[in-house]
C-alpha cells in the first residue's frame, strides 16, 4: 500500500511540474526564442563600424533552423571574446543591410565573417567548424595574433 502511495505522489508532482513550466513558458514567464532575432546578442552593425575592436559578424534570416540552432553558440562565443571583438547580428532581409548581404555574396545562412574595420579585411569563417567550439576559437585567436602583428607593424 505504501509503495502505491509513493508512486502515485511521484506521478502526481511530475504531472504539477510540467504543468507549471508549460505555464510559465506560456504566459512568458520563461521566454523561448523561437528565431534568431529574439537573441539579443552584441551591438549594432553601424556601433561596430565605429569601434576599434574586430567584429564578428553573423548574416541571419529569421526563417532558417540552422540559424537558430546556431545562436546558443554565438551567444557563448560573445561571451568569451566580448572583450577583443564586437558581435553583431546582421538580419540579411532587413533593407538597411542590403548593400552589405550584396558585398559578401552569401550562399547560405548562418553566415559568420571576422570584420576588421580598422584594416579594412574581412574573412568568412568555414560553416564546418560552427559547431566546434574550439576549432572556433583557434579561428578567432588566429586573428587576433595576426592582428597584434600589423597594430605592432603600423606604430
Amino acid at each position: 500500500m505504501k509503495k502505491k502511495i509513493i508512486i502515485a505522489l511521484t506521478i502526481l508532482i511530475a504531472i504539477i511540474s510540467t504543468s507549471a513550466v508549460g505555464f510559465a513558458v506560456a504566459s512568458g514567464a520563461m521566454k523561448k526564442e523561437e528565431k534568431p532575432s529574439d537573441y539579443k546578442i552584441g551591438i549594432t552593425y553601424e556601433q561596430a563600424l565605429e569601434s576599434d575592436k574586430p567584429m564578428v559578424g553573423l548574416l541571419y534570416v529569421d526563417w532558417c533552423g540552422y540559424c537558430l540552432r546556431f545562436m546558443p553558440k554565438f551567444k557563448v562565443l560573445s561571451m568569451m571574446y566580448g572583450t577583443k571583438y564586437n558581435f553583431v547580428m546582421i538580419n540579411a532581409e532587413a533593407p538597411e543591410n542590403q548593400a552589405l548581404v550584396e558585398d559578401v555574396a552569401l550562399t547560405g545562412f548562418p553566415t559568420v565573417y571576422v570584420m576588421d574595420p580598422k584594416y579594412d579585411n574581412r574573412f568568412l569563417i568555414n560553416n564546418a567548424i560552427y559547431h566546434n567550439t574550439p576549432k572556433f576559437q583557434k579561428e578567432l585567436d588566429r586573428y587576433l595574433r595576426i592582428r597584434d602583428i600589423l597594430n605592432k607593424a603600423s606604430k
